[in-house]
């Protein structure tokens, strides 16, 4: 099977070992993955912001760069929404760019979404291990996909790790692009928030595979001495198969 992987801005520039980790599990998973070096922006910023046409030609790009993709894979739910629900949206008065839009849209997938529905992966079976005590923050795009427990059953069928639920999981945690910016009062109140529910777990570790989520909780919890490790989990697999060394050292990171 033949992946290709969309890393997303935020992943390339803040979280790359969330990349590497998801390109070493896809192999090992006896995927043929690649990495198409045209990608950019899926244009998800501009069309929150109301710029149409800015976001319909950065779909355009996209769709031409995955046009020979059998499967395209990601660990953003919201940059895959934006894939699946929006790109046929913005084209849909240009019958052939709307039908190459739904193409694409069919063949891209969340990391633990194609793991779960399409490789129809059993971690136990794999011989995954993962010790220590760690929660998982569900980003509010993942329902966009129809996602549910996905992540949630993938980490409970990992030997080692105890997971512990947060006690409101579909509490949005207030990023939403730039929604943290034009009503920073309403975001960090839900952020902190966010942070006093992942504290309450006890967990050492915070699961999180959306990168924007990732940078607001994770500031949120200096800013207030809550002292956790962010981890995707494309890493919590990689680490548990011996894909990459838990420490997560530089050599690791720019592989």
């Amino acid at each position: 099977m033949k992946v290709s992987l969309f890393i997303t801005c935020l992943g390339d520039s803040f979280y790359p070992r969330a990349g590497i980790a998801a390109v070493k599990v896809l192999r090992r998973l006896g995927c043929e993955v690649d990495f198409p070096a045209a990608q950019t922006c899926c244009g998800q910023p501009m069309h929150n912001n109301g710029y149409a046409g800015e976001a319909r030609a950065l779909a355009a790009r996209m769709i031409e760069v995955f046009a020979a993709s059998e499967h395209v894979v990601t660990p953003s739910g919201s940059c895959a929404a934006m894939v699946r629900k929006v790109y046929p949206e913005l084209f849909e008065h240009d019958a052939r760019m709307k039908a190459a839009a739904e193409s694409l849209a069919a063949r891209t997938f969340e990391f633990s979404e194609f793991l779960v529905k399409v490789l129809k992966v059993d971690l136990r079976a794999l011989g995954v291990r993962w010790e220590g005590r760690a929660t998982y923050h569900y980003s509010c795009h993942l329902r966009e996909l129809g996602m549910t427990d996905e992540a949630e059953g993938l980490l409970g069928r990992i030997e080692g790790l105890e997971y512990v639920r947060l006690a409101s999981p579909e509490e949005c945690c207030g990023f939403g692009g730039t929604f943290a910016t034009h009503y920073e009062v309403i975001s960090g109140a839900m952020v902190r928030d966010k942070v006093a529910d992942i504290r309450a777990t006890g967990a050492p570790t915070v699961v999180c595979s959306e990168s924007g989520c990732g940078m607001n909780i994770e500031g949120a919890c200096r800013r207030q001495g809550c002292h956790l490790e962010f981890k995707s989990l494309a890493e919590i697999i990689a680490e548990g198969l011996g894909l990459l060394d838990r420490a997560g050292g530089a050599a690791e990171r720019h592989a």
